[in-house]
């Protein structure tokens, strides 16, 4: 079976737009407008949630599968981030050793901001980095921040695949249920579930729908339509919540609440509204980073925590618009770099498991 270039491009374009995410809300604190990090979100990570739906079968001893490959390179990467981490901190290097940034971080009340450094291993931190509860990384703290999108997509996967293997003629009815479950919670918001729970119906529906869209073409004549509804959407959104809740949009995605929820429509209408139409018949920049796009996700928090070290000498010094035109495409270099040597550690790691199973294979 042929491979449909625009799914590597759609995934390649969603990661380098959620590089700018994290440039934006992380280090572009010190130096970007409110409109402009609220403005990053116009491609956010509900696309991934679409992609995958789309991709996704029935299949789900191959799913499982897929899914323990990819536990296994999330645990070699949070194995080498550890290591890396602990090196950092023997030479006081880490980003929180310098005041100005654990002054800022603690300014914001991020949770991750530890009490105090410890440079001997915390062991315990790596088995909860196994097990995805996300601690504190004091050299990289914008991979932590990443990784809620890992957990909601293991679940996502699970639930996804079971529901399309022994339910495929009622998806339409989980769809529903998702779209109420999200209403509900919504309205009343004290029922709405702690956790990555909360996070389930919507994405869930996202999942849904996409992998009803596989494989077919939204027609010509709907596609104003589906945009009206989304401009009216947004309307009414402003009009109902007034116009401050656009710079409270980042708050309304952890969990996903209606303002958010309308804020991705656009993206999402996007993408289905291209599926099957934009043909991609090369490879290309966008399509690469789509076909690894594991590895920039894991390279882009670690770029992106980088980044503090090149705004904070330059913020003073000029525009913001000229700092970011530097910043952005430097978190990109970056992350591809990063990418790259991240796919050759995860190649490491899996031949020495390899080579371990073979070992222990001869010596049974």
């Amino acid at each position: 079976m042929k491979r449909d270039l625009y799914i590597d491009f759609a995934k390649g374009f969603a990661t380098i737009s959620i590089i700018f995410i994290h440039t934006a809300f992380w280090s572009g604190q010190f130096y970007l407008p409110t409109e402009v990090r609220v403005f990053s979100l116009v491609f956010d990570v509900a696309l991934f949630y679409a992609l995958s739906g789309i991709t996704s079968g029935n299949n789900v001893e191959k799913t499982l599968y897929r899914l323990l490959k990819l536990q296994i390179t999330y645990m070699i990467f949070v194995t080498f981030l550890f290591f890396l981490d602990y090196f950092f901190k023997v030479f006081g290097l880490t980003v929180f050793s310098f005041e100005w940034l654990k002054d800022f971080y603690s300014t914001f009340g991020s949770k991750y901001v530890p009490a105090s450094i410890s440079a001997e291993p915390q062991w315990q931190v790596l088995g909860n980095w196994y097990l995805h509860e996300y601690s504190n990384c004091d050299t990289f703290p914008v991979v932590m921040g990443s990784f809620w999108y890992l957990k909601v997509y293991y679940i996502l996967t699970v639930l996804g695949v079971l529901i399309l293997r022994f339910f495929p003629r009622h998806i339409n009815w989980f769809i529903g249920i998702c779209a109420a479950l999200t209403l509900i919670f919504n309205i009343f918001p004290q029922y709405y579930p702690s956790g990555q729970v909360g996070y389930v119906a919507f994405y869930m529906a996202v999942f849904l729908i996409a992998h009803k869209m596989r494989g077919k073409q939204i027609p010509a004549k709907m596609i104003p339509v589906l945009y009206g509804l989304v401009a009216a959407a947004l309307v009414w959104m402003f009009w109902y919540y007034g116009g401050e809740i656009f710079y409270k949009l980042n708050k309304q995605k952890f969990p996903p609440k209606i303002p958010y929820i309308i804020w991705t429509l656009f993206s999402l209408v996007t993408l289905f509204v291209f599926y099957n139409r934009l043909k991609i018949n090369k490879p290309n920049f966008f399509t690469k980073v789509g076909q690894d796009a594991i590895f920039f996700y894991f390279a882009q928090g670690m770029s992106s925590s980088l980044m503090y070290f090149i705004v904070v000498p330059l913020k003073d010094f000029m525009s913001w618009w000229w700092l970011v035109l530097i910043i952005y495409p430097v978190n990109i270099l970056l992350a591809v770099i990063i990418a790259k040597g991240l796919k050759k550690i995860d190649d490491l790691g899996w031949k020495i498991l390899q080579y371990l199973r073979e070992k222990t294979a001869s010596n049974n």
